[in-house]
């Protein structure tokens, strides 16, 4: 029988991280490891509302950057000041779960963060739910993305949502995946 493909970051997340979360925080059971449960990549694109071929070429590139199709995000109310209506097309989003995400997880630590210029560790802030937000200045750190075929550069903010009930354990778990978090 030809055995089952399992990502670099979950085999380390099963074999490695939940005894060392487990003992750190003394848990009971292993289902009282926090664990990642998806990370959501998000590009706001209010330029797309005069050009929309941002919005095209933002899909591509997202699509390429996770390996999963992207999709368009629509404005929820009319805003007079910014000329935007309700229903326009202003962002886009994917959602990553499963073997994907462990999968992005693994490229965006090993080979997209380092090449962000002047880079001296991402801030340590969580939302006070053991979630975590990163924002991205420009789409091109990721190496899926062709230097020659950008059209504009993008930011995005990625998003780790996890299963764990403080910043304390959240921050743990990113952090023996390996996030490069700021020293204090």
């Amino acid at each position: 029988m030809a055995q089952q493909y399992i990502p670099n970051y979950k085999r380390k997340y099963q074999e490695e991280i939940v005894p060392a979360l487990m003992k750190r925080f003394e848990y009971k059971s292993i289902m009282q490891v926090p664990r990642l449960e998806k990370i959501v990549i998000n590009q706001g694109l209010g330029s797309a509302l005069t050009d929309k071929r941002i919005l095209e070429v933002a899909l591509d590139e997202i699509t390429a950057i996770t390996g999963q199709r992207a999709v368009a995000t629509v404005a929820k109310k009319d805003i007079h000041n910014f000329k935007l209506r309700r229903g326009r097309r202003i962002g886009a989003r994917v959602t990553l779960r499963g073997d994907r995400m462990y999968e992005f997880l693994e490229r965006l630590i090993s080979s997209a963060i380092p090449r962000i210029k002047d880079f001296n560790g991402l801030p340590n802030k969580l939302d006070g739910r053991g979630n975590y937000t990163m924002g991205v200045q420009e789409q091109i750190i990721f190496p899926e993305i062709e230097l020659e075929r950008v059209y504009k550069i993008n930011g995005m903010n990625i998003t780790f949502v996890t299963t764990a009930k403080t910043d304390e354990e959240g921050y743990a778990l990113l952090e023996a995946f390996g996030m490069p978090f700021k020293k204090n």
